[in-house]
């Protein structure tokens, strides 16, 4: 029988003893200080957890079109309210129709039903050979149970037939084009509100100018049940984007957190709605109006889950440079950034990102 699932235990075991070791250790060491001083309180994560009230904003966006001139304002109030407020939103009615959303699934799970061999090698889709991921490249304190392909959409167009899966193709190219409208008319909504950018044409061209469809990424996420129980293992790690503009389409099995006022808020599945989160570019972009907030994805002993990301990138020459003054990051081009990132994660385990490029 072909095995599925990368080689995690296999390939961490020492990584995951040391984890539950430490955690073990640190409750031993919690009760002897309880008994110590019986008013010592100890908040863990679950605790840290935002409760009902915490929901993030949904949004229907059917009033940008089919609304009054009212209805359509209020309705882009809200998608800068929720990316200023929350960095993070869902959206019904946004146009992408089931059937597409139902055919990427479809296709991304007979993808990742392919052996993990098969898989790791590029023996099943003709990707290139680092657009397959698993694990995290240089565990330390955390990691990501969960396995991906990471697709620069530009590779699509020009792997068309041969021994590349047709069908798997022409599903991508499809929901790529629509999903990609639905961020340009995001993105231009959001710039609109950026000072330098009051106009909807000039707000809305610099996207359209800039992000491409052939520099855009999509993500195809599965995360396979974990048996191991750690505070130090997740399904992905916490991090934050490294684009302008992210939209999710996420199964029914949850998981999804983000952090807001300090805790993290759990992301309830909503089978009608796509998430909208902003990126680290348009933060600094936008001088900070916009927040590109921490999340992560907890993972599920039981049931595994699927999700499908569209990240709204610019070419690499692109510069980045803050619209408001005084600027609070250093100009840098997309390049720049996405390099530094990856030499971060390589030998630290995760991501700095904008930090790095903060205005002294």
């Amino acid at each position: 029988m072909e095995v599925v699932d990368p080689p995690f235990q296999k390939s961490f075991k020492t990584l995951f003893q040391n984890y539950l070791q430490k955690e073990e250790e640190q409750k031993v060491i919690f009760i002897e200080n309880k008994k110590k001083h019986q008013q010592l309180l100890l908040v863990d994560d679950n605790e840290k957890c935002g409760g009902d009230d915490d929901q993030l904003p949904v949004i229907d966006l059917s009033r940008l079109s089919l609304g009054s001139v009212l209805e359509r304002e209020k309705c882009k109030r809200e998608i800068v309210e929720a990316s200023k407020e929350w960095g993070f939103f869902q959206v019904v009615n946004h146009g992408i129709s089931h059937e597409i959303l139902e055919k990427i699934v479809n296709e991304q799970v007979k993808l990742f039903r392919q052996s993990f061999d098969k898989k790791a090698n590029g023996k099943v889709s003709n990707f290139s050979s680092d657009s397959y991921r698993w694990g995290t490249p240089a565990p330390t304190s955390q990691f990501s149970w969960s396995e991906a392909f990471h697709i620069p959409l530009a590779e699509i167009s020009r792997r068309s037939g041969g021994d590349f899966n047709n069908t798997l193709r022409l599903t991508i190219e499809e929901f790529a084009t629509t999903v990609s409208e639905l961020a340009q008319e995001i993105a231009g909504i959001l710039a609109e509100n950026v000072v330098g950018y009051e106009t909807s044409d000039a707000a809305g061209g610099y996207f359209a100018e800039n992000c491409l469809a052939e520099t855009c990424y999509l993500r195809l996420n599965r995360y396979p049940p974990c048996p191991i129980s750690s505070d130090h293992v997740f399904g992905l790690m916490p991090h934050t984007d490294s684009d302008f503009l992210t939209i999710l389409y996420q199964d029914q099995v949850g998981g999804l957190q983000l952090v807001k006022d300090g805790r993290w808020v759990t992301v309830n599945p909503n089978p009608k709605a796509l998430i909208i989160n902003i990126g680290d570019l348009f933060q600094a972009w936008s001088n900070g109006l916009y927040r590109s907030v921490e999340h992560r994805v907890m993972t599920n002993k039981k049931v595994e889950r699927f999700s499908v990301a569209y990240f709204l990138c610019p070419s690499y020459e692109t510069v980045i440079q803050s619209c408001g003054k005084p600027p609070l990051y250093r100009k840098f081009s997309f390049r720049e950034f996405r390099q530094q990132v990856q030499e971060d994660v390589q030998k630290i385990g995760y991501k700095i990102g904008l930090p790095r490029d903060n205005v002294d």
